[in-house]
């Protein structure tokens, strides 16, 4: 099964793992994982971003 963008509404294939955390509920090392097409990945980076969760993002091919 081909992973696809976690974007509400997009079955789209993930190109792009957003690694996130939440400092309030996570330990530090901890790292959530959203998916992300090409046309997604901005948007999503920019609500994780702006909430001061997003750590990362590497090609979804990086991650399990």
């Amino acid at each position: 099964m081909t992973p696809t963008c976690s974007a509400k509404g997009c079955h789209a294939p993930a190109v792009w793992a957003l690694l996130w955390n939440n400092p309030k509920l996570h330990t530090p090392d901890r790292r959530k994982t959203w998916l992300a097409c090409d046309q997604h990945r901005s948007t999503l980076g920019d609500f994780l971003g702006a909430r001061g969760f997003l750590k990362d993002v590497v090609p979804a091919s990086q991650v399990d």
